[in-house]
This record gives C-alpha cells, sequence and structure tokens, in this order.
C-alpha cells in the first residue's frame, strides 16, 4: 500500500497535481478545443469518435482528468473537444454533435483549451509543405492570417468567461511539429524526414510559421487576462526540455506522428503532424491545476 501511494505521488507530480491537504477541492473540468485536444494520432479512440472527432483516452485532457480523479479532485468532467474544430466551430454544432460550449456550466472551475490552428488552415499549409513546396508566398499568406486567429482565440476566451464566470481557462499551445535543421546522420527517422520532401527551407519557414502560432496565442491569452478572463497560457516552448529533441526529424523518440500513420489501418491524414501518446502526455506535463 505504501508502494502504491508512492507511485501515485509521483504520477501526479509529473502531471503537476499536487494531492491536496486537509479538505480536498472538487474541480468541474470542461476539455474544448481540436485535434490537439481530442488527441488525433494518440490512439485509443473513445466510441464513435474514431474517423470525425478522434477523440482519445490518451489525450492530455484525459490525463489531467485522471490524475486529478486519483488525487480525489475530481468532481466533474465532460470532455468535447473535435478535431478539424475552429474558434467558430465551438459555438455551434459541428459535425453533427452540439456545440462545445453548451458543455459549460456556471460551475465550470477548470477548463482546458487547444484551438486556433484551423482559424489559418494550418494543416492545409503542412501539405503543402509535404508534397509540394510551402516556402515564400504560402508562409507570407498564413503568417498574415495570424492576427485575426489572435482575436477570434481572445473573443472565444471571453465568451468562456461568459457562460463559466468562475472558471479558470488553461490553453495549451502546439509547439514545433519538425526539426528546423537536417537530419541527424545514423538515426531512423520517419520518412516524412526523407530526401525531397521537407527540404531545410521549408522546416525553417515551417518553424516561423509554429512559432507565429505559440506567439499569436500567448498574445491572445495576455489580452484575454486584460479583459478579465482566469487564462493562463501553456506553451511547449516553456519547457523546452521536455519536448527538445522529440519533434519529427530529431534524434530523440518523436512525440508526433508522421507518414507512419498512413499505413494501413492507421488514421490517416488527419493525425500527421500531430502528438503520439507520449506527445499527449507532455503536453499533460504543461498543465497546473
Amino acid at each position: 500500500m505504501k508502494r502504491t501511494i508512492v507511485v501515485l505521488t509521483a504520477v501526479l507530480a509529473a502531471l503537476g497535481i499536487a494531492p491536496a491537504a486537509g479538505a480536498t477541492r472538487s474541480t468541474s473540468l470542461v476539455v474544448l478545443g481540436d485535434s490537439y485536444a481530442s488527441g488525433t494520432g494518440a490512439g485509443s479512440y473513445q466510441d464513435g469518435t474514431a474517423g470525425n472527432c478522434w477523440r482519445s483516452n490518451n489525450s492530455y485532457g484525459e490525463q489531467v482528468a485522471a490524475g486529478l480523479r486519483a488525487a480525489g479532485r475530481l468532481g466533474s468532467f465532460t470532455n468535447v473537444s473535435c478535431s478539424g474544430a475552429a474558434t467558430a466551430d465551438l459555438s455551434r454544432p459541428f459535425k453533427d454533435r452540439p456545440a462545445q460550449l453548451d458543455a459549460l456550466r456556471r460551475g465550470t472551475d477548470l477548463v482546458l483549451l487547444t484551438v486556433g490552428t484551423n482559424d489559418v488552415d494550418y494543416a492545409t499549409y503542412g501539405g503543402i509543405c509535404v508534397q509540394a513546396d510551402c516556402t515564400g508566398a504560402p508562409t507570407e499568406a498564413i503568417l498574415a492570417r495570424l492576427p485575426q486567429m489572435g482575436g477570434n482565440v481572445t473573443a472565444l476566451l471571453t465568451e468562456i468567461r461568459k457562460r463559466s464566470p468562475y472558471a479558470r481557462v488553461v490553453v495549451v499551445g502546439y509547439g514545433r511539429q519538425v526539426s528546423a535543421s537536417d537530419n541527424p546522420p545514423g538515426v531512423a527517422l520517419d520518412p516524412i524526414c526523407g530526401e525531397g520532401v521537407l527540404t531545410t527551407a521549408e522546416r525553417s519557414q515551417g518553424n516561423q510559421v509554429a512559432d507565429g502560432i505559440d506567439a499569436t496565442l500567448r498574445s491572445a491569452v495576455a489580452e484575454a487576462r486584460y479583459q478579465g478572463v482566469n487564462a493562463t497560457y501553456a506553451s511547449p516552448f516553456s519547457r523546452p526540455g521536455t519536448f527538445e529533441g522529440h519533434a519529427l526529424c530529431e534524434s530523440g523518440t518523436p512525440f508526433l506522428r508522421g507518414f507512419d500513420a498512413l499505413a494501413p489501418g492507421q488514421e490517416g491524414p488527419e493525425a500527421v503532424f500531430h502528438p503520439n501518446q507520449q506527445g499527449q502526455a507532455a503536453l499533460a506535463s504543461l498543465v497546473r491545476v
């Protein structure tokens, strides 16, 4: 029994969840957002979500909820995240499911959210990088759309506050998907890193976009805080040691799916450039609750 308690405490600490001292505080948790929130690419999909919302039991939200549950701190939990959702889709029915924002209650006190990249068609941009050349005009076009994305996210956070005025909102970022440099020698890499797929120039400009998305989300959260929203930003760049070396085409164990997602029986193109189970665990470690 003693060993079990020690192991559980270590797991909770890895997720940034400290067991409550004295009275246990019950948390009402809602997870909102897109494919990074739903866990597309992380396997173990919930019934009825494979092929549409791709909601994984390995997603960072599910892992945070499991930690709270183990600590006796989870009062209620609702996960309505769905692959492909843009900010506007959270306020309307999407993929034959109710609006995600309808899951919020006045008593909701913690919201986990990842959203924004579908506002700028980031997945389409990634496809251009893989299949053609995304340097130059495609990169400039997506960078030009980031300010609007930031405004959309700020407005969404304000709407969340209206519906759940006592909630703390943790916006979880996307980070970088690929290495910014050439392939490391002598390392077995996903075929997406093969010659002629992602050039050094494409990796460099692609990471300019990834960095721009991160900066935009940080600014959007800061603006929402100025407007009175209790929001924080959990960026993969805030814990470089956690993610360093684990992007696609780097020497460490990849935290993201590449062309392996295209193999028979796998999720297909929707999962490419998305966190696998280890990547979702790393995202969960960013959340402090």
